[in-house]
């Protein structure tokens, strides 16, 4: 961190200390004669997962990362972990600190208390016109308000955490017809106002106070402060909320440039971040167009951009590599209650907001949350820019952040994509979201993956597993010795990164040739450089991947390779077949060394994948371990049998 940083850090630590001993400041009085912005259109014919997610929490079951309906109870209680039954004393939330044994993962109960149902009830009290889903959410809120007083317990404990709350509080606020809704019709109800009110103030200058430092604070900082706006557009109610919007806008037309790259990729290198941070980006763009006052044109420019790196990057078959970590649950009840896949409806939405076919062309239909957030005349602009489509992958090279597309037929049936990673490890000092995974790739074909990113595992989890999936060795990359690239300090810190050169990039008629580098390997003996070379001919549809090390002295390396779990592979004469369904990829590994092929190993740590939270089932990794000297190359083919 900068010095300004590490200074803003002690004086936001400190007015943190005397805000807890001066105690709550009082909620002013609000006025319901200012009208909020509607952002929110929904359309209530738009089919959806919102129905079966509501019925289950009429039921008490609820969707929490790993665990699927589990029986909590209608109302839940706030403060216990749903995964391991740990109860949270309501100490100021505050001064909670993380457990790092392996269990007590709060991510659990963060999950259930970002409120994502409630938007889901919302949705069907709107199409049913049920009254038991209206006064559920009454039920909910009341019980919430009562167990969960400002500041404390967990649920005040993280600021991004607060401000997911709050947006999803704004979607259900609309969707019940915010201040005059028929939930606060009896005196009970206006009881209920008042305290949802109160709370909503409470969040809002919570956040305003407890702001992540942009040293240090990744996509963090951008929901928070996407959070604030929405709260100062969709409750004016306070002239404070002046302010909230001030600080949201401000902060976020200051953020956006420096976490999110000119070329649209988040700086973090996490494709969940991409996802996340586009979430609440775009509604807090979609809340400043309800103002009259639209977010600047270079932000709009970030977001088109997010949505084109998301488009290149996503095979015909809809598949995203899982760069980076995931924390997987939805952020927003929207996400959660539509269904279906999160980045199509990114770009369906990104194609509306911005008049793009393509992004129509590669979303392929219109989702249930486009239709919410876009209204009822999002059908037939969308069909409209369906009649207008072209190519979708428009864009390969993202240099800014270090990700290449190679490969032949793009975006048809007879596809061969590859994404590169030739970027960073991470942002920031501590590059806390990103994995030890330079100059891997995945490859699919026909829509079908073959090479695939394994994913993150866990957060606060068993620790070996958080390890694991953060490793060198658990992507598709060489790895020197038995070592990582980078140097770990916590589940969160790398204390020591890499630089990754870009050398050659070239693209045309006849193929792709990326040849990168990168340095983390410098601090071992004979001081080790990786470069690799992607060559892709599309004459043949066939790939080369030629490894290197530039070093004084001889190295003991590991190739590894990870195939998704529907891959069957088996050895060949020359290495490997690999089948996924009907598409058959012959992968011919470099003469000599060991090959082995793992699965649902933990000794090493190998033949895993983790497409969700806190989940992970079996998969095949492939092997090819051996000494290579200077001016030696290993050549790794790819073709389809």
């Amino acid at each position: 961190m900068s010095v300004s940083d590490i200074v803003g850090r002690a004086g936001s630590t400190a007015a943190q200390v005397v805000g807890r001993y001066r105690g709550a400041v009082p909620v002013p009085p609000f006025r319901l004669d200012r009208t909020g912005a509607r952002w929110l259109l929904p359309e209530v014919s738009a089919e959806g997962d919102f129905m079966g997610v509501a019925d289950e929490v009429m039921s008490g079951h609820w969707r929490v990362l790993a665990l699927d309906q589990a029986p909590l109870g209608l109302p839940p209680d706030w403060n216990c972990n749903p995964l391991d039954g740990e109860h949270f004393p309501l100490n100021d939330g505050r001064t909670l600190s993380r457990r790092e044994d392996g269990s007590g993962d709060i991510k659990y109960l963060w999950t259930l208390n970002r409120h994502r149902e409630l938007v889901s009830l919302g949705l069907a009290w709107r199409k049913t016109g049920c009254r038991d889903y209206l006064d559920a959410i009454g039920v909910l809120m009341s019980d919430w308000l009562e167990k969960s007083p400002y500041p404390h317990g967990p649920n005040w404990s993280s600021a991004v955490e607060v401000a997911l709350r709050l947006m999803n509080w704004a979607t259900v606020w609309q969707l019940i017809g915010g201040p005059n809704s028929a939930l606060f019709a009896e005196p009970v109800g206006k009881v209920l106002r008042s305290d949802w009110l109160g709370s909503v103030w409470r969040h809002a200058e919570f956040i305003q106070a407890h702001l992540s430092r942009p040293a240090s604070a990744g996509s963090d900082r951008l929901g928070e402060l996407a959070g604030l706006y929405v709260a100062g557009a969709t409750w004016p109610y306070w002239s404070q909320a002046k302010v909230w919007r001030a600080t949201g806008r401000d902060g976020l037309e200051q953020e956006v440039p420096r976490q999110i790259s000119a070329d649209g990729v988040v700086l973090e290198h996490s494709m969940a971040a991409q996802r996340m941070t586009w979430d609440v980006l775009s509604i807090a763009a979609l809340a400043a167009r309800a103002t009259g006052r639209e977010f600047s044109h270079a932000l709009g420019c970030r977001l088109e951009a997010m949505a084109e790196y998301v488009a290149a990057v996503m095979d015909t078959g809809g598949n995203v590599p899982q760069f980076g970590d995931s924390d997987d649950g939805d952020a927003l009840g929207l996400g959660q209650a539509a269904g279906g896949c999160a980045y199509r409806s990114m770009l369906a939405t990104g194609a509306l907001l911005f008049s793009r076919p393509a992004f129509a062309r590669k979303a392929g239909m219109l989702d249930p949350r486009t239709r919410w957030l876009m209204g009822v005349d999002a059908a037939r602009q969308f069909d409209l820019l369906l009649l207008k489509a072209f190519p979708s992958t428009l864009r390969t090279a993202f240099p800014e952040g270090g990700v290449y597309v190679l490969g032949a037929h793009l975006d048809t049936p007879l596809e061969w994509r590859i994404v590169a990673d030739a970027g960073a490890l991470g942002a920031g000092a501590m590059a806390e979201h990103g994995h030890a995974d330079a100059l891997s790739f995945t490859l699919s074909v026909s829509g079908r993956e073959f090479l695939v990113d394994p994913g993150s595992g866990t957060y606060h989890g068993q620790r070996a597993w958080r390890d694991a999936f953060r490793s060198t060795a658990l992507h598709n990359t060489l790895v020197i010795g038995s070592e990582d690239q980078a140097v770990s300090g916590g589940r969160f810190l790398w204390k020591r990164k890499y630089a990754v050169s870009v050398i050659r990039w070239e693209s045309d008629a006849d193929g792709d040739v990326l040849v990168a580098e990168h340095d983390g390997y410098r601090r071992l003996s004979g001081k080790p450089v990786h470069r690799r070379t992607w060559s892709f001919d599309r004459k043949t549809d066939s790939l080369s991947v030629r490894d290197e090390v530039i070093a004084t002295m001889p190295q003991l390396v590991t190739l590894c390779w990870h195939f998704g779990e529907d891959c069957l592979v088996a050895r060949s004469t020359k290495g490997v077949a690999v089948h996924n369904g009907p598409v058959r990829v012959d992968m011919v590994l470099p003469s000599g060394g060991d090959v082995s092929i793992l699965q649902a190993s933990e000794q090493p740590f190998a033949g895993w994948i983790s497409r969700t939270y806190d989940r992970r089932v079996p998969a095949t990794t492939v092997t090819w371990r051996g000494t290579l000297s200077p001016g030696d190359v290993l050549e790794t083919e790819f073709r389809k049998g």
